[in-house]
């Protein structure tokens, strides 16, 4: 920070520090660095981290940044993967991770009331305790909070049958950049009173307004789930597989794919007998009452069985299907550990393109000498294109090589009808493709909504909206 710059922030840090209750901001440069990233390869040092713990505290934060011109980032649990939290211009670091309770939890309603700082995997069970369940289910659930995968409309694994998190919001508290506070929706679950802002604010990232309270959906909580896993020699017969599935009239509540690099590496990072021979894993999981489950699933071997599977297994309880996630999350954890810099890319295509993607991932990889690992949620066609890329973050000319793939990537997704991102967001990772996604009329209603909610550009400066 140059001169100029430390005396302009030393007279806006004071008057911060006086409109909130003492310990809230801290300049400490240790704090600055720790707020300053999140998961993706970017990072950068706001000048002061406010650790806020009421809808107050967010009202006063924003109000005292928008009179002064003073950007702010808002921070949750910092584990997404697109740079959307990184403070890119300084400013303020609000951090709403103390904000973690559970307001309520009320069956009658059928309705979960929280802050935005509460870990989901904690929501979760707390729900699950009363026989109620809240579907979306992020890799990262033990991690990340709600707040987070609001602000990115999050999915996982289960959205195939139960949808991504809009579907679960019933209503928000959201502190606009002014500083005044917006409710919208609430907790009945139809709800048709003027237009649509809840689905203004979920996915959002951060650019409109701070999230402070949600009013969320559960629903009653399956009796039973059951599993199989399945191996193909190749991947194309296992996407084929996935087609067949669901077009046989099954809706499963998971339906996970994975390629042959992926395997190759947790096979190396879990030990080899760890996963049956073959080059592509299909997980497939159903959930529904308990007289019905387990003939369901016999049913469903026998199908993928005869689709031309080298092996499958069964998970017939809990703990044998929660082996098969555990499984499932370690894919990821396996790509780190090939010393590999994984560039994670949540691109989407229509379902009946799941075979070409991987077909031009090959090629890519064939092209350019970059391994390329494909895994996800084939259900939806969000399937995971990682570049695993050598020294991505210290070589220069590994980085530009990474970068004109991801380009010739994205571009191939956008001209084959797909999207630049399914649940992780547009952040910084995928900036530079944004108007490319978009038409230009949505391009210029998202400009218009930002200069409407946000006419100052305090709120997360420098991502997609300008």
């Amino acid at each position: 920070m140059d001169s100029v710059n430390e005396v302009a922030s030393s007279v806006w840090l004071d008057g911060l520090i006086q409109v909130l209750p003492e310990g809230r901001v801290s300049t400490a440069e240790a704090v600055r660095e720790e707020f300053g990233v999140d998961r993706w390869h970017a990072s950068a040092m706001p000048d002061a981290v406010v650790q806020a713990e009421s809808r107050e505290e967010v009202a006063s934060t924003l109000r005292y940044a928008n009179e002064n011109k003073i950007p702010v980032t808002t921070r949750g649990a910092g584990v997404g993967y697109v740079g959307g939290c990184v403070p890119v211009k300084g400013g303020i670091l609000l951090s709403v991770r103390k904000m973690d309770r559970i307001l309520e939890i009320n069956p009658a309603d059928g309705v979960a009331v929280i802050e935005p700082g509460v870990i989901l995997n904690d929501l979760q069970e707390a729900v699950r305790e009363l026989g109620w369940y809240y579907p979306p289910d992020p890799a990262s659930l033990k991690e990340c909070s709600v707040g987070g995968t609001i602000a990115t409309n999050a999915g996982g694994p289960r959205c195939v049958k139960y949808g991504v998190t809009r579907h679960y919001i019933l209503g928000l508290e959201v502190v606009l950049p002014s500083g005044e506070i917006l409710e919208t929706g609430g907790r009945c679950h139809k709800n048709k009173t003027g237009l649509d802002l809840i689905g203004m604010f979920v996915g959002s990232e951060g650019l409109l307004g701070v999230v402070t309270k949600a009013t969320l959906r559960l629903i009653p909580h399956p009796e039973a789930r059951a599993m199989l896993t399945a191996t193909f020699a190749e991947f194309e017969e296992a996407a084929e597989a996935v087609q067949t599935i669901l077009n046989s009239g099954w809706q499963p509540s998971g339906l996970e794919i994975t390629d042959g690099f992926t395997l190759r590496a947790a096979r190396d990072y879990l030990g080899a007998e760890t996963l049956p021979d073959g080059n592509a894993h299909l997980i497939v999981e159903l959930d529904g009452r308990k007289g019905t489950v387990l003939d369901d699933l016999s049913d469903l071997k026998d199908l993928v069985t005869s689709l031309g599977a080298l092996s499958v297994e069964e998970a017939k309880d809990k703990s044998a299907c929660e082996a098969i996630w555990t499984l499932r999350r370690e894919f990821s954890y396996s790509l780190r550990a090939t010393g590999l810099i994984k560039l994670n890319e949540d691109i989407v295509v229509p379902r009946s393109k799941l075979v070409e993607l991987v077909q031009f991932a090959r090629k890519l990889e064939k092209d350019t000498g970059i391994p390329v690992a494909c895994f996800g949620h084939a259900g939806d066609g969000n399937i995971h294109t990682n570049l695993m890329v050598k020294d991505y973050d210290t070589d220069e000319a590994a980085c530009e090589k990474a970068d004109e793939a991801l380009d010739v990537l994205f571009k191939w997704i956008i001209a084959n009808d797909g999207e630049i991102t399914g649940e992780h967001g547009v952040g910084l990772a995928k900036k530079r493709w944004f108007k490319d996604a978009v038409t230009p009329v949505a391009n210029e209603v998202h400009r218009m909504l930002k200069a409407t909610l946000d006419p100052n550009g305090i709120l997360n400066p420098g991502k997609f909206i300008e």
